[in-house]
């Protein structure tokens, strides 16, 4: 009895002739919710310094990619919902992923030009001015200055974008035709 083969698409980059199909609207929901609740996640010691914020990484995934589905908005309502996660002062993460999905929505064409590994500057930019403007609220709220190992997390964001982008084209890859392996 033969084993029928499973025609899935490979895990690596799309390549710039390939075309995506549009994600799905529940597929876009599910990778923003997962990454909120790896924000929300209990970290401790080294990995909560080098820990990337994974929401604004997928946002601005998102907003790059699909800037017509994941705007503004959507990045505005994940900023209010971080917040009261974290528990931190309300609409901090509210303003920075509103202006991080501004940005992303500015610079999409420009990003996706370029091939992975300098896409991660770029995020690496959008990342530290996310953070910054998350740090600048809070001390303008009363909190301490920040130390410079909380840009950390911005880096290692940046070191994720490349994963975070193969990742998440997999679903919307079609799968090879029969010649193409």
């Amino acid at each position: 009895m033969a084993i029928p083969s499973i025609n899935l698409p490979p895990l690596s980059a799309a390549r710039p002739e390939e075309i995506l199909r549009p994600p799905k609207p529940w597929f876009v929901l599910l990778t923003l919710l997962a990454a909120l609740l790896l924000n929300l996640l209990p970290w401790s010691g080294v990995w909560l310094a080098l820990k990337p914020d994974f929401l604004a990484l997928v946002l601005l995934y998102w907003c790059i990619q699909q800037p017509r589905l994941v705007g503004v908005g959507t990045a505005w309502s994940c900023g209010l919902l971080m917040d009261v996660g974290q528990g931190a002062l309300f609409g901090q993460h509210a303003l920075a992923y509103a202006l991080l999905g501004f940005a992303a929505e500015y610079f999409h064409r420009r990003v996706l030009r370029f091939p992975l590994w300098q896409q991660a500057a770029h995020v690496a930019a959008l990342l530290v001015c996310c953070m910054l403007l998350v740090l600048l609220v809070r001390v303008a709220g009363g909190a301490a200055p920040a130390e410079w190992s909380n840009f950390l997390g911005a880096i290692s964001g940046a070191l994720l974008w490349p994963l975070t982008s193969i990742v998440l084209q997999w679903p919307q890859r079609p799968p090879p035709s029969p010649g193409e392996r």
